[in-house]
């Protein structure tokens, strides 16, 4: 049954917390990889921990065209800058801010040590989630209160991972 007065949903009880990154020289073949493997819409581009701008799906698809873009990088296709989001908005102040932006993802930036770096993301994903949820019962594996691996076991699982790349080769 639909909820017929459905509780107010900010940025933060829908936003998935990590973004996946990559450095500036990263080759396009690898950027779609990690899109296709994470079903991410946008990777943040990283150099020595800032961020530098974004590559979307739209960014890579818009390269295609080029006759040398299985060449291009990460920082050549990049939008410059990272479009943002505080975690205590609504929903609806954020599809509004992704509409006027041309975007389809936001960024939660955090600021430590001088440096800025994406702790967190929303995107049209998270807003199509909740616009065919049912009841608050079909959100609950968004947002910063969802459960998530720790960090150790994120750890364990990308050196494992590493580990049967390097075999395969």
């Amino acid at each position: 049954m639909i909820d017929p007065h459905p509780s107010p949903k900010l940025v933060r009880d829908l936003m998935t917390v990590g973004v996946q990154t990559c450095t500036p020289d990263t080759p396009m073949a690898a950027l779609a990889r990690l899109m296709l493997e994470k079903g991410c819409e946008a990777v943040v581009v990283l150099a020595e921990g800032h961020a530098l701008g974004v590559v979307g799906q739209d960014e890579i698809v818009s390269a295609i065209h080029r006759p040398d873009w299985q060449a291009l990088s990460a920082e050549q296709v990049m939008r410059e800058g990272v479009p943002q989001v505080p975690a205590d908005i609504p929903i609806e102040a954020a599809a509004q801010l992704m509409h006027d932006q041309g975007v389809r993802c936001l960024f939660l930036m955090h600021h430590a040590g001088g440096i800025e770096y994406p702790a967190a993301q929303i995107t049209y994903w998270h807003l199509l989630r909740c616009a065919a949820a049912e009841s608050d019962a079909d959100l609950l594996d968004l947002g910063m209160h969802a459960s998530r691996q720790l960090p150790l076991e994120t750890f364990v699982q990308r050196r494992d991972d590493a580990r049967r790349k390097v075999g395969k080769r």
